[in-house]
Parts: structure tokens; C-alpha cells; sequence
């Protein structure tokens, strides 16, 4: 399903792809290759360990991970430098700031 147009690729954990672990952080880096939109997802179960083998990582269409978590459409032109988590209290899903803690409000739609 294509949410965003011209989305890109990221890259993402396969505990997100597998749904063994849901989508808790998202950073954005500068972009690799001309594809490649800079956004890295990580699942709540990623482990530093999990991390450090490249086999855990796969490059997918960023549209493949909004179909996953529908929250990450409302975040995808946010900038470089963006570091943000999901948190989900009970009482709905909110997307914050990791280093203050401030709720970013997401863009509906994205462009």
C-alpha cells in the first residue's frame, strides 16, 4: 500500500518486519544513497547485540513500515536529526521528542 509518494527506502529491524517487536524508535540520518529517505526504525526488543548484526537490519520501502505502524506516515519529512520514540499508555499512541520528552504532532496527511 503507498501512503506517501516518492516515500524512499529506510532501513528497519526484522523484529519490526516479523512483528516479533513493535516500532518504539525512529531516528533520521542523513541519507546513504539516493533512495535511501534516512529514517531508521527500531522495534521495542532490539538489544545493542541485536543491533550489531547487520542480518537484523533490512531496506525496505518506507510505505512498508507506515502499513505496519500507520503512526509514521505523520512524521516521515520531519528533519535530519530527528530522534523520536511511540509511546502508548493505554491511552493512544504519541510520537515524542527521546532526548526532552516533548510530543511532536504529527503532519496528517503527510505530503
Amino acid at each position: 500500500m503507498q501512503f506517501i509518494p516518492k516515500a524512499g527506502a529506510c532501513l528497519t529491524t526484522t523484529n519490526v518486519l516479523s512483528g516479533a517487536g513493535r516500532v518504539k524508535w525512529m531516528v533520521r540520518e542523513e541519507s546513504r544513497a539516493s533512495a535511501d529517505n534516512g529514517w531508521r526504525i527500531f522495534s521495542h526488543i532490539d538489544t545493542s547485540e541485536y543491533l550489531a548484526d547487520s542480518a537484523n537490519m533490512k531496506v525496505v520501502d518506507y510505505n512498508e513500515v507506515c502499513e505496519i505502524e500507520p503512526a509514521l506516515i505523520g512524521i516521515w519529512d520531519l528533519p535530519v536529526g530527528s530522534d523520536l520514540q511511540l509511546v502508548d499508555e493505554g491511552q493512544g499512541i504519541k510520537i515524542v521528542e527521546t532526548a526532552t520528552g516533548r510530543v511532536v504532532t504529527p503532519r496528517w496527511p503527510a505530503p
